[in-house]
């Protein structure tokens, strides 16, 4: 029930005890008449007792009904105060820092891991003993071998670096992500594995002069 109902209801209640106790003058008026006063004045104590009697029915009815006025308002939670903000409203999660680029050794176990993992990114096969083994056989392990006696050095394109390439196939061969050096000897390991699954498969299957 709205609360101007309850109100209306109330003043209603009030007028109709309002009424009541004015009939109850009027009989009590028309009593003291057929008893043959006819003064217009009311015995005070009646008059008193009368109107009390009035009063406290108005009172009664007036009084606030039991049941309390529907509040639309919503009670208030204190734990909401605690509960997180809304997942639109949250700001984004920093990003991952990116991972820290490896770290190679300046040396032939460093260059190999290195030419390793360029070739793992581009589908190159070899394995670090393959590899190992023939850089072993072709110069000893020096980036700066170079053979000036063979064939290819009396054709004037000398084989270079680590795995012996010569200047054409290391062009041909050359691994994207590698210095175009012949001399440089991650970039000179990438390009002739790279030639060796080309032609061989892979390095492993390369045993002697290739």
């Amino acid at each position: 029930m709205s609360a101007s109902t309850i109100k209306s209801s109330r003043v209603k209640s009030a007028a109709r005890t309002a009424g009541a106790g004015a009939l109850a003058l009027a009989a009590f008026a028309a009593i003291t008449s057929a008893g043959g006063h006819r003064s217009t004045e009311v015995q005070p104590v009646a008059l008193q007792s009368t109107l009390a009697a009035a009063a406290d029915a108005v009172t009664a009815k007036a009084k606030p009904i039991d049941d309390p006025v529907e509040d639309a308002t919503p009670a208030f939670d204190p734990a909401q105060i605690d509960d997180p903000a809304p997942a639109a409203m949250q700001e984004p999660a920093p990003p991952a820092p990116a991972p820290a680029p490896a770290v190679y050794s300046n040396d032939l176990d460093g260059w190999i891991h290195q030419a390793m993992d360029i070739m793992n990114s581009h589908g190159i096969p070899a394995t670090y003993d393959g590899i190992y083994r023939n850089v072993q056989r072709e110069s000893s392990g020096d980036p700066r071998a170079i053979n000036l006696w063979d064939i290819n050095a009396i054709n004037g394109i000398p084989s270079k670096g680590l795995l012996q390439v010569i200047d054409p196939t290391f062009q041909t061969y050359h691994v994207d992500g590698t210095s175009w050096d012949i001399y440089d000897p991650v970039a000179n390991i990438a390009a002739a594995c790279n030639y060796a699954a080309a032609r061989y498969g892979s390095m492993d299957n390369v045993n002697s002069a290739y």
